[in-house]
Order: C-alpha cells, then sequence, then structure tokens
C-alpha cells in the first residue's frame, strides 16, 4: 500500500481487508499498528467471511475435534483444524454456549469450579471467565452488545418450583470483568428456558410455561428475549402449533440474522420456521427438511449454512455419524466428508473479527460488580 495514499483512505482500505492480512500490517509500521489496535477500528471492523465452526469426535478418539469450514462459493474445500487455547482443553465435557460477532463462548469444569472461555478463533485471543452457583435450573447466553461492542454471558437460574423464591440473573460484561445483577427478572414466574441463540443484539432462550388450571396445569412453550443494550427481558409468543408442542419438539436456531424455530415433526423430518422481524407469533414456514436416506438410519439438525441450507447429521447402524448439506430445491443431500462418532457433532456459524485484539490473554476469577 503506497504512502502516497491519503491515510484516512488507507484506512478505509484496511476495513476491507480479511484478518490475517491486518495482523501481518501490525508489523509493518507504527501507524498501521496503532490504527489496528485502536479501539475504534477493532468494533468497526466487519469482514465478510463466514466459516463454520464443525466440532465432533473421531472414531477411535475421545477428545473432539474442531473443525473451521470457509462457507463461500468454494464450500466445503477450504477447511482447517483450530488449535484450542489452554483454558478450553482443561475444561472436561466442555459445551458451546454459542457464537456472536465472530467470537466464540465455551464452558464446563475444570477442577473444582466452571470456567466460560470467550474465544476469538481468527487471532488466537480468548479469555476465561470463573462461572458459580451452576444449578441443574441454570442457563448461560453469550452475546457482544451492539453499541458497546462489549461482550456479555448472561446466566439465568429459574427457580424451583417447591421454593416461592424469584429467578435470578446475572450478566458478566468484559469490560468490567465483573458479574453484576442487571435489575431485570424473566416476565414469568414459572417457565424453564433451555437452549439459546443471540440475533441482531437480542439472546433468545426458547421456554417452557407451567400454567396451573382446575384440573392440574398445562404446558405452553413460549420464546424469552434479552436485549443485550438495554438488558431488558420480554416475551415472543409462538404460533398455537407450535407453542402446544412438547418442548422437546423444538429448538432454537438462526439463518444469517434471522431466528428460527425447528420443529421435530418426526422421525429425520423438521420444519424450519423464521422469525418476521421480531413480530410476536409471526413465523413463517419456509420449508421442511425430509433427508431421503434408509430408513434404519437416524438423522440430526445440527444448524446452517450461510445461504440457509440445513447441515444433517446422518448415522449409520454402528457408531458411524457424518455431517450432509440438505438441498431444499432438490430435496438431495451433499456430503461434506467429516465423518465421526454418533451424536457428537455440533456446527456454529461465525464470522471473521478483531475483537479481544486490544485485549490479554487473561483469566478472570469471579468477582461482583459493586453497585
Amino acid at each position: 500500500m503506497s504512502y502516497d495514499i491519503p491515510f484516512e483512505i488507507q484506512a478505509e482500505i484496511m476495513k476491507r481487508l480479511p484478518v490475517r492480512s491486518l495482523i501481518q500490517f501490525r508489523s509493518v509500521s507504527k501507524q498501521w499498528k496503532s490504527l489496528i489496535d485502536s479501539s475504534d477500528f477493532i468494533s468497526h471492523y466487519s469482514s465478510q467471511q463466514q466459516h463454520l465452526l464443525t466440532r465432533y469426535v473421531n472414531l477411535g478418539s475421545l477428545h473432539p475435534t474442531y473443525l473451521s469450514i470457509v462457507d463461500d462459493h468454494t464450500f466445503p474445500r477450504h477447511r482447517a483444524s483450530l488449535t484450542l487455547p489452554l483454558p478450553v482443553n482443561l475444561l472436561t465435557n466442555c459445551e458451546i454456549i454459542g457464537t456472536s460477532s465472530g467470537l466464540l463462548c465455551l464452558y464446563g469444569p475444570v477442577s473444582e469450579s466452571v470456567m466460560a472461555v470467550i474465544w476469538n478463533p481468527a487471532i488466537r485471543k480468548f479469555v476465561a471467565v470463573s462461572v458459580r452457583n451452576l444449578t441443574f435450573r441454570t442457563v448461560l447466553g453469550f452475546g457482544v452488545c451492539r453499541e458497546t461492542a462489549d461482550p456479555k454471558i448472561v446466566k439465568i437460574t429459574c427457580k424451583d418450583d417447591r421454593e416461592d423464591v424469584e429467578s435470578v440473573v446475572e450478566v458478566f460484561t468484559l469490560s468490567s470483568r465483573a458479574w453484576r445483577n442487571p435489575g431485570t427478572n424473566l416476565p414469568r414466574k414459572s417457565i424453564k428456558l433451555f437452549g439459546s441463540q443471540v440475533v441482531d443484539g437480542c439472546l433468545y432462550w426458547l421456554a417452557t410455561d407451567r400454567i396451573t388450571t382446575d384440573g392440574g396445569f398445562n404446558l405452553s412453550n413460549i420464546i424469552i428475549s434479552f436485549d443485550m443494550t438495554s438488558e431488558e427481558f420480554r416475551e415472543v409468543n409462538l404460533p398455537d402449533d407450535l407453542s402446544r408442542l412438547r418442548g422437546i419438539k423444538l429448538s432454537l436456531s438462526k439463518v444469517r440474522e434471522s431466528l428460527v424455530v425447528v420443529e421435530d415433526v418426526r422421525h429425520g423430518v423438521e420444519a424450519i420456521w423464521m422469525m418476521d422481524d421480531g413480530v410476536s407469533k409471526s413465523f413463517t414456514k419456509l420449508f421442511t427438511v425430509n433427508v431421503n436416506t434408509p430408513p434404519a438410519q437416524v438423522r440430526r439438525f445440527r444448524g446452517f449454512r450461510k445461504t440457509g441450507e440445513p447441515i444433517i447429521e446422518v448415522v449409520q447402524h454402528n457408531l458411524h455419524g457424518q455431517l450432509v448439506v440438505y438441498v431444499p430445491d432438490s430435496e438431495h443431500v451433499e456430503e461434506l466428508e467429516i465423518d465421526g462418532k454418533k451424536f457428537s457433532f455440533s456446527v456454529f456459524s461465525y464470522v471473521e473479527t478483531l475483537l479481544l485484539l486490544d485485549q490479554p490473554n487473561l483469566i478472570i476469577r469471579y468477582r461482583q460488580q459493586v453497585t
């Protein structure tokens, strides 16, 4: 890049470059390093390069493999194994909470505590956070605030039906490096949450509400959202047909920045519903996934490409599973040549980002923010 080009134009050009090039350019000049390392450049940088993170356990192995596949016109040829940060390797039974703005959040037990790890795989930076007071009624969510670019972990412990107590909500923000009570609570007292997705600055959980009636009780499915900026909860009602289903028949996903509800219609058949602009009860059925494989095989929905094509795990008679892409127009599948142990697959989409570039790799012990 010529030094005859005004620096303001150089900065605009850099905003369009891939992360790998920017990391290399930091070594070219002090001026470029200062620009790329600035909080303003980091928070406003937005790469168009999307990846699919695929986690699975190889046959004959006990530990998961993390594979990143470039999700563009070359898909699925360009792929690479990811090197995990040390704190993730220390976790046992590690789970992925979610992805947001190019960051992944994983958590799991380590020694006698629980740790969450916020990780940027594009630049190999991480922040590990101690998490306390987890119970079987606790759910976690992860997202990056649109206004501040501040990563947040949300921890919700739903009330016990046998106790007359409120649910407990805590939020960790990287900027404060501490947990705090946001001052808001769930809109209903009797709900149980499961699953989470972050879409367009809001976290979403599926929820089952226990409604008491004269003859006993009924269960109703709703969606609970948490705005990452205002830190307020609200309800999103599902269409009547979905609200009455057993909770295990539903799961949340996303296509680009649209929330999707996946309905398990019957063995190997899923209906894909997309929420219309966050409007309660306004969902459009996109299509039904009906993978044409032998009846003895088991299918599990795992995620979406950025094109909206579902990614399915197909399980054989033995311990073997493989990933395929379902093409709705032709109702055929395309193999990804990724094989592993059955039911060990998970798929998450993420974009390249510079978030965490201005942060040291560190482990944050549990601390509550004083208000």
